[in-house]
C-alpha cells in the first residue's frame, strides 16, 4: 500500500464526515418529516446499542419525549419495523430486533451482491480521490484494531469505507440500497469484530483490498470484499450460536 500522505488524511476527513451512522443519511429530499425524524433518532440508540435488543419501545414515552401526539410515533415505529431494527408483536407493541443468524445471513448475502455492483461500477471509474481515501481510512482502521476498546469504532469505520465506495459508483439508489442494508448488518459487523483477532485478520484483508485498488483489480476487490464480510457474519453468527 502507497504511503498515506497529508492530502490523503484530509480527503479521508472530509468523506468520514460525509457519511452518518443513521436512517435516512442519504435521502435524497432536503428535509424529512417529522416520523422520520423520529425514526432516524430512535434507530441511532439501536444501532449504538443504547436500546439492546428486546427492549420496548413505548408509543406514549416517545410521544412525551418529543412532545408529539402517537400518530407520528406510530408511523416512525412502522419505518423502523420496515427497517428490520423494531419488531411489532400483538399485545406486545414494539421491541428492537433480535440479532438472529438468519437475518445475518440474509443481510450480509444481499449487501455483498449490491456491493459487487458497486465495485465494478467504480473501477470503471477510477476515481483517484477513493485511492486517498483508502489509504487513509485503512490506516486509521490499524490503529483501531489492537486498540482492546476499539471494536465499535472500528466497525463503524468499515461501514462509512464500504458507503464511501458505493458513493463513488455514481448510482444513487444503489448507495441507498447498501446504506440501508449497511445499517441493518452494522450491529452484527460490531459483534463479528469485537475480538483483536478479528479486527487484525480484517485489517489484513482491508490492506489487501487497498493494494487491489490501486491496481485496480475489480475480481481482487470483489473477493476480498465478500471475504471481509463472510469471515465477520461466520464470528457473529458463532458467538449469537453461543448466546442462544
Amino acid at each position: 500500500m502507497s504511503k498515506v500522505t497529508a492530502s490523503d488524511q484530509a480527503i479521508f476527513a472530509h468523506w468520514e464526515k460525509a457519511i452518518e451512522l443513521r436512517l435516512f443519511a442519504d435521502s435524497a429530499g432536503p428535509t424529512l418529516s417529522v416520523p422520520e425524524q423520529v425514526a432516524a433518532k430512535v434507530g441511532n440508540r439501536v444501532v449504538a446499542g443504547a436500546l439492546a435488543p428486546g427492549s420496548r419501545i413505548g408509543e406514549q414515552e416517545l410521544a412525551d419525549e418529543f412532545k408529539l401526539s402517537r400518530g407520528p410515533v406510530r408511523e416512525a415505529i412502522r419505518i423502523l419495523e420496515r427497517e428490520g431494527l423494531v419488531q411489532v408483536l400483538p399485545r406486545r407493541g414494539a421491541i428492537v430486533t433480535q440479532l438472529s443468524p438468519t437475518e445475518l445471513r440474509e443481510v450480509f448475502e444481499i449487501r455483498s451482491g449490491l456491493f459487487d455492483i458497486a465495485v465494478r461500477k467504480v473501477m470503471q471509474e477510477r476515481p483517484p480521490e477513493l485511492l486517498a481515501v483508502m489509504r487513509a481510512g485503512v490506516q486509521r482502521l490499524q490503529t483501531l484494531a489492537d486498540d482492546p476498546a476499539g471494536g465499535d469504532t472500528y466497525a463503524e469505520l468499515t461501514y462509512r469505507l464500504i458507503l464511501i465506495c458505493t458513493r463513488f459508483s455514481g448510482n444513487e439508489r444503489l448507495s441507498r440500497m447498501i446504506a440501508a442494508l449497511s445499517l441493518q448488518s452494522l450491529r452484527y459487523s460490531k459483534l463479528g469484530l469485537a475480538s483483536l483477532e478479528r479486527r487484525r485478520r480484517s485489517l489484513h484483508l482491508w490492506k489487501l483490498a487497498t493494494k487491489a485498488m490501486e491496481h485496480w483489480d475489480a475480481d481482487a476487490m470483489m473477493q476480498l470484499a465478500r471475504q471481509r464480510s463472510e469471515e465477520s457474519a461466520e464470528e457473529a453468527a458463532r458467538l449469537l450460536g453461543e448466546s442462544a
